[in-house]
């Protein structure tokens, strides 16, 4: 009786998990096409779902309805849910990451990509003391400052490549000045991002231990050198091998295990899941470039389409607006006003310099400041390894959405880009133009 109650008590768990994957995936789609008519990108919309849904609104309500919907055990069901759809969505990120996108931009982008993120990230780490008091101890555990200012200043030097190549493509600006090289500045924006996590990761779990943060860089140089010397031929064998067969099947399962094993390799080793999913993308072969993009490409997308927003109402569901006190919302000002001048100062310095006109290289900073699901995932990340707590995240996630919404009408009012006739497809989920190169996202 007790195994037959024990296995009745599993199934509710798992009807419950259903009926709100069900929920997630309605109000996600509802609230992201009505983001959309307000000519904002559908993750916002998305977001604010997770919002709405969570303790910030429908908590507001008598009953506690967000407990009843959102039962505690099965959260993290949903939250592991959404965790293989981004590990999944983070390969086809590093595998969509194109070179050719830069070279013809190398020097200027690299110098914006530089500068936007060294200004950012040294204005997050001065800001590091003023916050690092109220939000020095996650769940009775004390953070380091080290760990808090480098993943403020990380938070802070973050541009989303997916949403900025949507962005461009829907607006028409792929080949003006600005708008060609923020997408290559972007680019190496977003591996530099990855990269520092990475060292976040490590410096987190090293907990002040420099042998074992030694360590961690130890494995972490073999583990890319393995995947670089190592996997990246073997893939390229496997690939080229079963493409010829049409065994399309097992190249995506073996494909998918793969990103599901690097990811857990580099959990082991101490830095974050996601730089594991990203780098085996990162080392696939990116021909026969037609045949993996109808037959691996795009059933890969589809699963991104229906788990990505799993994971942006995952995310919104732990922001609470209501938690945060007065103080909060004055750090939640001084937070946003950094992170828009570090972008911004970051990438007009650099555009000016190279000779573009002030309102050239005002948009290219405004492009720039967009962060979308770049940061997300960056967040999510802090609050897994236990270096954020509630209100924190809270806070970062405003900061995320205020940044990603206000690139569209502030170019629009300049005058940079035209009022469309109808939205447009969502620049994190929505597949980007052939000759833009960028993510499925």
């Amino acid at each position: 009786m007790t195994a037959l109650a024990g296995a009745g008590a599993q199934d509710m768990r798992l009807a419950v998990l259903f009926a709100d994957m069900a929920l997630v995936l309605v109000a996600g789609a509802a609230l992201g096409r009505l983001a959309q008519k307000f000519r904002q990108p559908m993750v916002v919309g998305e977001i604010s779902a997770g919002i709405l849904l969570g303790p910030s609104v429908l908590g507001l309500l008598p009953g506690d309805l967000p407990a009843r919907i959102f039962p505690a055990d099965v959260r993290p069901l949903l939250s592991a849910v959404s965790q293989v759809g981004l590990v999944l969505f983070m390969f086809v990120v590093g595998w969509e990451f194109e070179k050719r996108l830069i070279r013809p931009h190398a020097r200027l982008a690299a110098g914006v990509s530089l500068t936007s993120i060294a200004v950012a990230f040294g204005l997050g780490v001065a800001l590091a003391p003023f916050l690092y008091d109220e939000h020095s101890s996650v769940a009775g555990h004390h953070i380091s400052f080290a760990a808090f200012a480098t993943f403020l200043g990380t938070a802070m030097s973050v541009t989303a490549f997916p949403v900025l190549a949507r962005i461009l493509h829907e607006n028409k600006l792929l080949d003006s000045r600005a708008g060609s090289l923020s997408l290559a500045s972007a680019a190496i924006d977003d591996l530099l991002a990855w990269c520092l996590l990475a060292y976040v990761s490590a410096l987190v779990t090293a907990h002040g231990d420099y042998s074992e943060l030694a360590r961690i860089g130890l494995y972490s140089l073999l583990y890319v050198a393995g995947m670089l010397l190592a996997v990246r031929p073997l893939v390229a064998r496997l690939v080229w091998r079963w493409a010829a067969t049409e065994r399309w099947s097992a190249l995506l399962s073996v494909l998918c295990a793969g990103a599901l094993t690097s990811a857990w390799l580099t959990t082991w080793i101490g830095i974050h899941a996601i730089f594991g999913a990203f780098l085996f993308g990162f080392v696939m072969p990116r021909e026969p470039a037609m045949v993996l993009a109808e037959h691996v490409r795009r059933p890969m997308d589809h699963v991104s389409v229906v788990l990505l927003p799993v994971f942006f109402i995952v995310t919104g569901l732990g922001v609470d607006l209501g938690a945060l006190t007065g103080g909060d919302v004055l750090a939640l000002v001084a937070i946003v006003v950094v992170a828009c001048a570090g972008k911004l100062v970051g990438a007009i310095l650099p555009a000016r310099m190279a000779g573009f006109s002030w309102r050239e290289a005002t948009d290219l900073g405004l492009l720039m400041n967009t962060r979308g699901l770049t940061e997300l995932i960056i967040l999510n990340a802090a609050v897994s390894l236990g270096v954020l707590d509630g209100r924190m995240f809270t806070m970062l996630v405003i900061m995320a959405l205020v940044t990603t919404a206000m690139a569209g009408p502030l170019l629009s009012r300049r005058g940079a880009i035209p009022v469309p006739d109808a939205p447009g497809q969502d620049p994190e989920t929505a597949a980007p133009p052939a000759d833009v190169g960028a993510p499925r996202t």
